[in-house]
């Protein structure tokens, strides 16, 4: 029978950690045999309450530095399981046997590398308001093998993917320069190269409480994120001049070099 094996990387947010282990980690299957959790520098009280755990699947490092995604490969190669999960600590509530149903999902798509579970349209929630509003027409729901699936970008916080192929490609990075960046995007990418592909399970849903609301600003995540969206606007602009020209036009519209970008707001 396969195993499964999840990683969580926390930082200074024990009130969601919290959560996230009663509320998704105790409900997982017999199948999970390994969970580490990393506790990457925290500030708060997050070591004391992961001092209290004490079921025998829990591994807990304490890192005296927030080494942010860097330790996802760390984490990971303390592990031996089947299947790898990477959780993010800012789920909070699953339901019962969501790891279950994550890896016998996979195992009916062969064409599928990493399977995320979709998430609660929580009107507090940043990255499902983009998902269910923002860009909702970026996504479609098609059932392949009796899997009902979410296509469309997809990213982490809770997915699966298999080891084996998780070696294969070399599993998630480390950039010693950075803390925070799109590792579960960077994983995508090298197992597109394969022909494989990333999903959501669409019929299952986790609760994400990421956000202001939730939790202080992460200003490594904020730096990234003000960084990524200087090199968009910046392509942007390139865009609209190429696009200005007819000929580059008429050409991207019968090739899809690039998607055009969004339409500007009338600034009068």
């Amino acid at each position: 029978m396969s195993s499964i094996a999840i990683v969580v990387l926390t930082y200074s947010r024990v009130h969601l950690l919290s959560k996230c282990v009663e509320n998704v980690l105790m409900r997982t299957s017999p199948l999970t045999k390994e969970i580490v959790i990393w506790n990457n520098g925290s500030t708060d009280a997050t070591a004391e309450y992961l001092g209290t755990l004490d079921d025998p699947r829990f591994r807990v490092v304490n890192h005296d530095a927030n080494i942010g995604m860097n330790a996802y490969p760390r984490a990971f190669a303390m592990t031996d399981s089947d299947y790898l999960v990477d959780l993010d600590d800012d789920m909070i509530d699953a339901p019962p046997e969501w790891d279950r149903r994550l890896l016998e999902a996979m195992q009916q798509l062969p064409d599928v590398g990493f399977l995320a579970a979709n998430l609660v349209d929580n009107p507090h929630d940043r990255t499902a308001q983009v998902m269910y509003h923002r860009d909702a027409h970026l996504y479609r729901v098609e059932t392949i093998n009796g899997v009902e699936l979410k296509l469309g970008p997809t990213g982490g916080g809770c997915a699966i993917t298999p080891r084996q192929l998780y070696e294969r490609v070399g599993g998630f990075r480390q950039r010693r320069k950075d803390v925070f960046w799109l590792e579960d995007a960077a994983y995508i990418a090298e197992i597109n190269k394969l022909g494989l592909r990333a999903a959501y399970l669409n019929d299952l849903k986790v609760l994400h409480a990421g956000g202001a609301h939730y939790s202080a600003v992460n200003p490594e995540k904020e730096k990234y994120w003000s960084a990524r969206a200087r090199h968009i606007a910046r392509k942007n602009v390139v865009k609209r001049v190429l696009l200005s020209l007819p000929f580059v036009s008429a050409l991207n519209a019968r090739h899809g070099w690039f998607q055009p970008p969004p339409a500007r707001a009338d600034r009068t």
